[in-house]
């Protein structure tokens, strides 16, 4: 790409991606501290963006430029420290731009990061809860000796509120417990493949205001092949895509993260998917709720 095209998320001219214009603020967040398999989501902001750079911002699906919204990218959070303190200082990274009245996407980086995001969504919301799209349970209460490894992100989020998992195909026995609290309801990846409008029950779980945090792996590796601990048997595109579009259409979206992207040597195929689905994922937020006048029809309705 030409070294004259700007360097953010979809490569957006300053009237789309200046901060105060901007409805959407994209918060990159190069955390990788307790990885234990597959390494590189240090790498995953970078390689998001700058396959974003590559993406038609006319969304063919919903039949508009998403982009008009405004969609500013930040400074990536820099990490100084580890442990409980990378999280406190996620959360202030985020809760500053809450305060300015940006949604805030986060891209990560190891699922972790999701800790200090959802607290301080936390902070601004009632009868709110998180929804994991995720292949994993992440429910234990530490892994390896740490309390906040990517393998007990949602035990920590639990403490915080409920929670709903969907797809999940990995779980340990110690997490068995957790997934009968009243606070954990759990849609698995074969349940799903039979259950009639499975969608529908996912979005009855859920409060009126629901942050999403979306592990990458929640996708079958064949379409997601990018990322440290794959699982077979994941959901597709449209799965996941027509969740997240049902869940704008009858619920608040107040958030959401997009986690575990760690790029592959000559394959863009996965920061590529990722960039798409923050960039639907907009669309779904901002189009549900307010198709005027942010989203402009200067062109024939869809055939």
């Amino acid at each position: 790409m030409s070294e004259n095209v700007p360097d953010n998320f979809g490569a957006l001219e300053p009237e789309r991606s200046g901060f105060e214009r901007s409805r959407v603020a994209i918060l990159p967040i190069p955390y990788e501290g307790t990885t234990t398999w597959g390494v590189g989501t240090v790498n995953g902001p970078r390689a998001i963006i700058e396959a974003s750079r590559n993406m038609e911002l006319f969304d063919d699906e919903l039949w508009c430029d998403t982009s008009t919204i405004g969609i500013h990218t930040c400074e990536p959070v820099q990490i100084h420290e580890a442990e409980a303190a990378v999280h406190a200082e996620i959360e202030r990274a985020c809760a500053e731009l809450l305060r300015k009245g940006k949604f805030v996407v986060g891209i990560g980086g190891e699922h972790s990061i999701s800790v200090g995001l959802v607290r301080a969504h936390a902070e601004e919301c009632e009868d709110f809860c998180v929804l994991q799209l995720d292949a994993h349970g992440d429910l234990r209460d530490s892994y390896e000796g740490s309390r906040y490894s990517h393998a007990s992100v949602m035990a920590r989020i639990l403490e915080l509120c409920p929670i709903t998992q969907v797809g999940i195909r990995s779980i340990c026995e110690e997490e068995i417990g957790a997934l009968h609290s009243e606070d954990v309801r759990t849609f698995f990846a074969d349940k799903i493949r039979t259950m009639p409008e499975w969608r529908e029950r996912v979005v009855d779980t859920l409060d009126r205001n629901v942050y999403i945090t979306i592990d990458i792996d929640v996708f079958d590796p064949a379409f997601m092949p990018g990322t440290g601990t794959p699982e077979p048997g994941g959901l597709n595109w449209w799965q996941v895509t027509g969740l997240l579009r049902l869940v704008a259409e009858s619920r608040r979206i107040v958030g959401f993260d997009v986690t575990e992207v760690m790029p592959l040597p000559d394959n863009h195929i996965t920061e590529f998917t990722a960039a798409k689905l923050i960039y639907r994922t907009l669309g779904y937020v901002f189009k549900m709720t307010e198709p005027q006048p942010h989203f402009r029809r200067t062109w024939p309705g869809r055939p």
